[in-house]
């Protein structure tokens, strides 16, 4: 899709702001395009399409200062509702469990979206850069960023705002990182066995993804079972890095060979895939994919996976999304996943809310 543009646009991200989208095209089947040059944004639905932004004016700097948003407005607290219930959940984490017995499948990461009413105001579509200032100012995050082009124009609209803590895919110096996080508690103290385990179980399922586009023998393991500290919880982090064939980042081979991320799928990742399908009643969209920037020129690129994130759509006359979810294995209890799917979420909707955190 190409166009003399969009009806304003900007995408942000660490030291980056972008202004003035010029094209749009399908990342996995037009990745071609890049050879042309350019900064380019991207967001990824985790079951549709990969799309990428060129942006005709980008700044860079080490603390490129924000624009100045309106004062963000969000829903009510108690506007907040959720694509599968507490005994709907618990009951698919169950089967998720059963499939494990039977073989079919180690890990399913399951999903739940949550959504609220938040409309359009004078045909203005919410600020997206206003809640990223929320997000930024009470959950900093290290892949933060954003990507707005709203309708009206001739490009594909987009409308995503994430506080995501998890590396997709990094890409420098010819090099490609991935940064797959699995192991979630209030506090260090109350990460288990279970959790290192299944974070061991997808590390190695990332370095069969990057294997495929590494050259043999230069994928390895740069950090095992890292501890990290963010707002309200703790993070296992393992750092997986190959060097690319040829150098050079060949962008359909990469996500034919790693999307969707294989942290928010499961193992083995197709098998998985199917029973997400099944027991998952919403579309994640952007949740669980990709947001971030590929700078052409200089053959660099930092992608997030789509955790932490929210997403807005016009129909039913506006309403603002966020997913939360957690990885399932035999090890596996019910309430505790479910209970980790409300860690994940009640910090980050209470932000996004009038009114503070949901009660769970």
């Amino acid at each position: 899709m190409t166009g003399p543009g969009a009806a304003g646009g900007a995408a942000w991200f660490a030291g980056i702001e972008a202004r003035d989208p010029v094209e749009c095209i399908d990342l996995r089947r037009e990745a071609h395009r890049l050879d042309g040059g350019g900064f380019w944004a991207v967001v990824g639905d985790f079951d549709g399409t990969v799309r990428a932004w060129r942006f005709a004016q980008v700044v860079r700097g080490p603390s490129v200062p924000p624009g100045r948003p309106r004062p963000w407005s969000g829903p009510p607290i108690g506007g907040w509702r959720s694509s599968i219930g507490r005994e709907e959940y618990c009951a698919a984490v169950a089967t998720i469990r059963e499939r494990i017995r039977a073989g079919e499948v180690y890990q399913v990461n399951l999903c739940r979206v949550l959504e609220a009413e938040l409309p359009a105001v004078a045909g203005a579509e919410p600020d997206a850069q206003a809640l990223a200032a929320v997000l930024a100012a009470g959950n900093p995050a290290p892949w933060s960023g954003g990507v707005h082009v709203p309708e009206g124009g001739d490009l594909a609209r987009t409308w995503v705002v994430t506080a995501s803590p998890e590396l997709f895919l990094r890409l420098e110096a010819g090099v490609v990182t991935s940064g797959p996080i699995k192991g979630t508690a209030p506090t260090a103290a109350g990460l288990t066995d279970k959790d290192r385990a299944e974070n061991v179980m997808i590390a190695d399922m990332v370095r069969n993804d990057l294997q495929r586009v590494s050259r043999p023998g230069s994928v390895e393991v740069t950090a095992l079972l890292a501890l990290e500290q963010h707002p309200g919880l703790v993070h296992l982090v393992t750092t997986v890095q190959g060097d690319l064939l040829d150098g050079r980042a060949d962008w359909a081979a990469i996500l034919d060979a790693s999307y969707p991320p294989a942290s928010v799928s499961g193992a083995p990742k197709a098998a998985a895939l199917g029973v997400i399908s099944e027991l998952e009643p919403v579309a994640r969209g952007p949740y669980c994919g990709a947001v971030g920037w590929i700078d052409a020129d200089e053959g660099r690129a930092e992608l997030a996976v789509g955790i932490r994130t929210f997403w807005w759509t016009p129909e039913s006359g506006g309403l603002l999304r966020f997913g939360t979810g957690a990885g399932i294995t035999w090890g596996s209890d019910p309430a505790g996943e479910w209970a980790e799917t409300e860690l994940k979420a009640r910090h980050l909707v209470g932000l996004a809310s009038r009114g503070g955190a949901p009660s769970g």
